[in-house]
Order: C-alpha cells, then sequence, then structure tokens
C-alpha cells in the first residue's frame, strides 16, 4: 500500500516523523515524501528534511496522510497543493491527518461534513470548512482519520495501523517504540489536565500566532466557498 505524506516548508516535523516511524515498521507500507520539488524543505525548527517524490510523479495513494505546522497557512490558499490532494483523496482508501494537517485537507473541501480533530487551539477552526470538530485524540469519520496535536501523531498511526492490520502488531510496534504515555513524568499535556494557569499562559503566548491562523482559515473558508 502507498502511504502518500505531504512535506512542505515549516512543517511540525512529529507530526510527520512520529507517523513515518510507525508506519516504517510495516512493510507492507511503501512510504513517500511528497512535494512541489526534490529539494529540501527545512521544518519550523530547521530541521531539513527531503522528498522522495514530487506531486507530478506521485504514485496514487492508498493512504494519504497531511502533517501540520505553521507552513499550513500558507498551503490552505495554495492551490497547487489543494488540487494535487483532491486528485490523490479521488482513489485514496484513506484521507488522514495530525495536527493542524486537518485545516489543509478541510481548505480542499476534503472534511466537509465529517467530524475530525485538530490542535486544540485551533479545533474551532474546523467548523468553518463544514467540518465537525472533536476533541478527542483520534477521530475517524468513515474514510476520514485524524489526530490531534503533534504527538497524538503516533496514537494516530497506532490506530490506523491496528486497522489495517491487528491489534497484536500494533501492540508489537507500540512495545518496540516504548510509546508508553501513560508512563510520562509530567501529566498535564493536554488542556483538559493540565492547570488553568498553564493553559491561559499557553494560549497567550500563542495569541498573536493563533490570529494569523484563524484569519487564513476565514481566508481559506470563502475561497472554499467561491468554487461551490
Amino acid at each position: 500500500m502507498n502511504v502518500v505524506m505531504l512535506l512542505f516548508p515549516h512543517l511540525t516535523q512529529l507530526d510527520l516523523t512520529g507517523p513515518y516511524e510507525v508506519f516504517g515498521r510495516f512493510p507492507e507500507l511503501s512510504l513517500h515524501l511528497t512535494w512541489k520539488t526534490l529539494e529540501s524543505v527545512d521544518d519550523a525548527r530547521g530541521l531539513r528534511l527531503t522528498p522522495t517524490t514530487t506531486f507530478a510523479d506521485c504514485p496514487q495513494a492508498d493512504i494519504l496522510f497531511v502533517p501540520g505546522g505553521p507552513g499550513q497557512l500558507q498551503l490552505m490558499q495554495d492551490e497547487e497543493t489543494l488540487n494535487f490532494l483532491r486528485q490523490q483523496s479521488s482513489g485514496a482508501q484513506l484521507i488522514t491527518s495530525v495536527c493542524t494537517g486537518s485545516l489543509v485537507l478541510a481548505a480542499a473541501g476534503l472534511l466537509t461534513g465529517y467530524r475530525a480533530t485538530c490542535h486544540w487551539m485551533s479545533l474551532d477552526q474546523l467548523a468553518l470548512f463544514g467540518a465537525y470538530p472533536v476533541s478527542e485524540r483520534v477521530v475517524r469519520d468513515r474514510n476520514r482519520i485524524t489526530g490531534a496535536g503533534v504527538t497524538s501523531g503516533i496514537d494516530f498511526a497506532l490506530s490506523l495501523a491496528e486497522g489495517l492490520f491487528d491489534t497484536n502488531r500494533a501492540r508489537q510496534v507500540q512495545l518496540a517504540m516504548e510509546y508508553d504515555p501513560s508512563a510520562s513524568f509530567f501529566i498535564g499535556g493536554s488542556p483538559q489536565t493540565a492547570e488553568p494557569g498553564l493553559v491561559a499562559q499557553a494560549r497567550a503566548s500563542a495569541a498573536k500566532f493563533q490570529e494569523r491562523r484563524h484569519a487564513a482559515a476565514r481566508a481559506a473558508a470563502q475561497a472554499l466557498q467561491a468554487l461551490k
């Protein structure tokens, strides 16, 4: 099965590399990192990643995957990227994302009428595109599977693998990766479990960027409506 994973400038690399690590442990899956060109791109923190294929040469996806990150703002009205996702989605068995990658899928019109999740700070923006925001770590609605923020990409990928193969194989991969979030030293990695003061601080520190993200989402939603 071909797993086509969108790679783009200023993504959050763990949105991509968490699922990549899981998927790469299943020999039945062939992974393709795709972008407009084969030139390396920098993630939001400066880590350089290299595509393995271009949009033009990319095989048809069985599983289409979109990560998130700050670069998502530009993608939401990037017609070349949105058209690529639309074309790939028509033949894909599963259409998936992690974090704000769901906003890119939504901007392409691929989540309208579907339940989906996103990073908790941007979850409400899905409604602008006619999607139904759900505050859960992994959300599946028919052939759409979306993961919440960043680290949930591992949960998303293990859940997807369990559905494709079986629970035992997915758990073997989880154990091999020593992925045991219940053993985490710090408790409070979600707005539901963190102290209210920490949630307020997080919102305040991200407020200016979130204003830009909201503006980008509104503009993309208007552009999507204009296509209908």
